[in-house]
């Protein structure tokens, strides 16, 4: 099977297995786009940082610290810190990932919190696809953008109330987690992850917790599940 074929093929079942992260991107990405032409940017500047930036929850972030006039060195520091737990959950999708060497820049790129999660509740068999992989990441960030899109444009001509906007990412990624929490049916990373959170959010405070409970949540769950980050062997399929 030629490299035309095998993407004509993988190409749909990509699309069906990234329909909830769709649904979610796309209001999500809407109010990303309200938000920062409410800001005072034009629609081109957040259709830009959604495809340069694509960060999600560090977008806005990024928005009301634009609007803060914080210097770009405070900006870079938040960004790293929020976006520091995609080094701690991305450990697993490391050997998945060498299988695509010319791909594996992007794949790193347009790793997301809900791309993640739809990389991670599959079998070795579509994990070990690269095509798979590119296209689920693909349309992810393409659903982010198109929302972006809309969203700036719609906020450029109609007034909008902002009001609990933010919380939208935070839902998308709970249903994500419920459907992967029954699909595996082990409750014990859930339960790992929750309490992890909730020791590290009294410890170090919400806003500085968010790393040290994946810190914590994957090295709990390596030592009681040592082959949670087995090598992937690789699929057919070009990289």
């Amino acid at each position: 099977m030629d490299r035309s074929s095998s993407a004509a093929s993988i190409f749909p079942h990509a699309l069906r297995a990234s329909v909830p992260v769709f649904l979610g991107y796309i209001a999500i990405g809407i109010g990303f786009g309200l938000l920062a032409v409410n800001a005072g940017y034009p629609a081109w500047v957040a259709v830009l940082m959604s495809v340069v930036m694509y960060a999600g929850a560090a977008q806005y972030i990024a928005i009301g610290m634009f609007a803060a006039g914080s210097s770009l060195g405070e900006m870079a520091l938040v960004t790293l810190i929020v976006n520091l737990r995609h080094a701690a959950y991305g450990l697993s999708l490391i050997e998945p990932f060498k299988l695509a060497p010319r791909l594996r820049p992007y794949l790193v790129f347009s790793l997301t919190d809900e791309t993640y999660a739809l990389l991670s509740s599959v079998g070795d068999k579509e994990k070990g696809n690269s095509l798979w992989m590119f296209f689920v990441s693909l349309l992810d960030q393409s659903y982010w953008v198109l929302g972006t899109l809309i969203g700036a444009v719609a906020g450029s001509f109609i007034p909008f109330k902002l009001e609990g906007l933010d919380f939208a990412l935070t839902a998308l990624f709970i249903v994500l987690t419920i459907e992967q929490a029954l699909r595996i049916r082990d409750p014990k990373p859930f339960v790992i992850s929750v309490l992890a959170t909730i020791a590290a959010s009294l410890l170090f405070g919400a806003r500085n917790s968010i790393v040290a409970a994946m810190v914590v949540s994957v090295l709990v769950v390596a030592l009681l599940e040592p082959g949670v980050f087995k090598k992937t062997e690789p699929k057919d399929g070009p990289s």
